[in-house]
């Protein structure tokens, strides 16, 4: 696996989906949850994604239930909370894991790409982010503490070329 296009992944209504779906556009890729101190950045990804999409963006919501039991609901529940919360209009995929032996395969390959902190691969809380380039490249990697709007000058150049 060479790029993030390798990969699939299935929606919160249970259909797969190829990542290569989106060969040509710059990524952002968040692992989130409902009831994490850092979701009102659902608010910022939306933003980003409305502003940019047309452009060549897309943001990519991966469910995680990994820290702090964060985001315990089903699809349906997930789904309704951003809609009716947030009126996210991204695409969201099923609840994964993303650290450990069972680790959706994309989270494998990311973590790896692009380190984190002193060079952990794990991640450390919901809404990390991943920044995809045009090319299927991981060109950043983002705490959860760096909210999606401070990323708008990158995204920029990155849809500039």
């Amino acid at each position: 696996m060479t790029s993030v296009y390798d990969f699939k992944a299935q929606t919160l209504d249970g259909h797969e989906v190829s990542l290569a779906d989106y060969q040509g556009k710059v990524l952002l890729i968040v692992n989130t949850a409902s009831k994490c101190g850092f979701t009102p950045q659902y608010e910022g990804l939306e933003v980003l994604y409305k502003t940019y999409a047309d452009k060549g963006l897309a943001v990519l919501g991966f469910p995680c239930n990994q820290f702090g039991a964060q985001e315990p609901g089903d699809a349906s529940e997930i789904a309704n909370f951003c809609s009716l919360t947030y009126d996210v209009s991204f695409p969201m995929f099923a609840k994964i894991e993303v650290n450990g032996p069972s680790a959706h395969p994309l989270y494998q390959y990311l973590k790896h790409a692009k380190k984190g902190l002193l060079g952990s691969e794990g991640i450390k809380w919901n809404f990390t982010k991943f920044l995809i380039g045009r090319k299927g490249d991981v060109v950043g990697r983002f705490a959860p503490t760096e909210k999606p709007e401070a990323m708008e000058g990158t995204i920029q150049k990155l849809l500039a070329g």
